[in-house]
């Protein structure tokens, strides 16, 4: 065991409770493994795999934490790959291709995958040797992130009998972990717990209404990275310039931005370049940076599980790190107006449904497991919504299973052929066109068969032109319908299950809906006696919170 973690990780031991549940996945049983954030989850499931013939089955929550891993596994030597939403046909078929037959150690999928027909017939040919569930209490109906399609994962095990299942959490009170284990069908109750104890990490609770005075000192303060923690993009922007001019290397990171400059901005961050990053809490997720000295919440959180993770991220490499969390008066209104927005009317939340519909061109009973780009923004801005509440209405559809909403993500070019191979060669066109269409050709043998993804980087450095020249000589072949180009764009997904349902079949329990309500409510009042109530001893306080016992 310590062999492989060496070899492959360059480790000499491994942290608390790491080899308990590589040990107790190894024997073949069913394990839930609780670890707080930098506790090393990952490893947990890893390790296990490299020491066993087969692939393991990664399912994840957010495609820019598998594209993550997948990437440091490959850099390890590991052969990895992700499916998930966004991808063509055609590139899902060959990953799942490669799964079957590649070698692969590692699948990762997104939940909403689980489900397709493609996936469960090519997962039933794969040597599978374990299936792990990262952020499992996604799973549970008690939890602060419950997602419905990670409810299938369950049906997924009838396909993989005998395969072993590594549930991972970093947040999980009783009632979540017990449902969690009952959700994924375990055999048997297995459950591991790390502790939530960090003794490097010093919990500060701050009540102040000089917000930005008291971050400056905690900047000027400690030396090392930092993230700040913020609600809104705009208090991104503005607490970030802040700190600049006052001569903190900081800069701002939301989801808002354009990919590529969020990118650049966490790659400098995580490299040392840049010192602070000021970050809604779409940011920190999944990333390995061990020497975080210290993470600000600048507003209260919505739970004490989004906090405890998110505080979490300082001190990795168990060194001192500080958790500070600044509040007043005014964040607590906010925070209780912020949860009753969060669940709005359900004949809203009705009205909400058919227009996004109405907004994809979706007719009544169309639309059954696709996928369309969403522009929230841009669909408030047509039915002239307010775009909080239009939002958690689409959410708490969400949570009902009627379809998904995935974070940004790429989608690739693609090309189509508007004229068959023959005809193409009667076509007058310039040398360089012809060139390029040659050039295409060869790199893509399936070109005239419909639309195909393309990569306009690999087709200039083939060709020897700038990425500039292929784009626009693909704008020109468009424009004389020779080919369809779609250029590639971010954008959401929406991943809609059920085809488009008439209000009268549209099912959304009010016995529920006010469950979820007390339950979303019965968070915030934590987060409110926490800041009111645990300043002398707030690792106490979270402690008893997460009692499992």
């Amino acid at each position: 065991m310590e062999a492989t973690l060496k070899r492959y990780w360059g480790y000499d031991s491994f942290r608390p409770m790491q080899k308990d549940i590589i040990s107790s996945a190894l024997e073949g049983r069913d394990t839930l493994a609780i670890l707080p954030t930098g506790g090393g989850k990952s490893i947990c499931f890893q390790v296990p795999t490299m020491m066993s013939d087969g692939i393991c089955i990664v399912v994840s929550p957010l495609i820019s934490l598998m594209k993550d891993q997948v990437e440091n596994l490959c850099a390890r030597g590991i052969k990895a790959l992700a499916v998930y939403s966004g991808m063509s046909f055609r590139d899902i078929d060959i990953a799942l291709d490669n799964a079957v037959y590649g070698g692969y150690k590692f699948l990762y999928v997104s939940p909403e995958r689980l489900q397709t027909e493609i996936f469960r017939v090519r997962v039933a040919r794969m040597k599978v040797c374990f299936l792990a569930i990262d952020e499992a209490h996604c799973i549970s109906q008690w939890g602060y992130d419950f997602r419905p399609d990670y409810l299938k994962i369950k049906d997924l095990r009838a396909i993989l009998p005998g395969v072993p299942v590594i549930a991972l959490t970093a947040t999980a009170t009783k009632f979540v972990a017990e449902d969690i284990m009952k959700q994924l069908g375990f055999a048997e109750s297995n459950m591991i717990v790390s502790g939530f104890e960090r003794p490097n990490l010093k919990y500060v609770i701050r009540e102040s209404e000089n917000k930005l005075g008291q971050l400056l000192k905690l900047c000027n303060g400690v030396e090392g990275s930092g993230i700040v923690y913020v609600a809104k993009r705009r208090s991104a922007e503005d607490v970030a310039q802040f700190l600049q001019s006052q001569g903190v290397d900081a800069a701002a990171y939301h989801a808002g931005m354009n990919g590529k400059v969020r990118a650049d901005i966490q790659q400098e961050w995580k490299t040392g370049t840049k010192r602070v990053i000021v970050a809604t809490n779409a940011f920190g997720m999944g990333i390995d940076k061990g020497d975080v000295r210290f993470v600000c919440h600048y507003e209260i959180p919505a739970s004490p599980e989004a906090y405890f993770q998110e505080a979490g991220r300082a001190g990795r490499d168990g060194k001192l790190a500080y958790a500070l969390l600044l509040w007043n008066e005014n964040d607590i209104s906010r925070l209780r107006k912020t949860a009753m927005t969060a669940y709005p009317p359900l004949d809203y939340i009705k009205d909400v449904y058919q227009k996004v519909f109405t907004y994809l061109g979706i007719p009544y009973e169309e639309g059954a497991m696709s996928s369309r780009k969403f522009d929230l923004e841009d669909f408030c801005r047509k039915f002239k919504l307010f775009s909080s509440s239009a939002y958690y209405a689409i959410k708490y559809i969400e949570m009902s299973g009627y379809w998904s909403l995935t974070e940004e993500i790429d989608i690739a070019s693609r090309i189509n052929m508007l004229v068959e191979r023959e005809a193409l060669y009667s076509q007058q066109f310039s040398q360089d066109l012809d060139t390029l269409l040659n050039v295409i050709m060869r790199m893509y043998p399936g070109l005239f068969g419909g639309y195909i993804t393309i990569d306009e980087e690999k087709i200039a450095a083939t060709g020897r032109y700038s990425v500039l020249a292929v784009e626009a000589k693909l704008k020109m072949l468009d424009a004389r319908r020779i080919l369809k180009y779609v250029p590639k764009v971010k954008s959401p997904i929406l991943n809609i299950v059920n085809e488009r349902l008439y209000d009268k079949n549209l099912h959304l329990p009010k016995d529920e809906y006010q469950s979820r309500v007390e339950r979303n409510m019965a968070r915030v009042e934590a987060m409110e006696e926490y800041v009111r109530t645990a300043a002398d001893d707030p690792e106490k306080f979270l402690i008893d919170y997460f009692k499992l016992t």
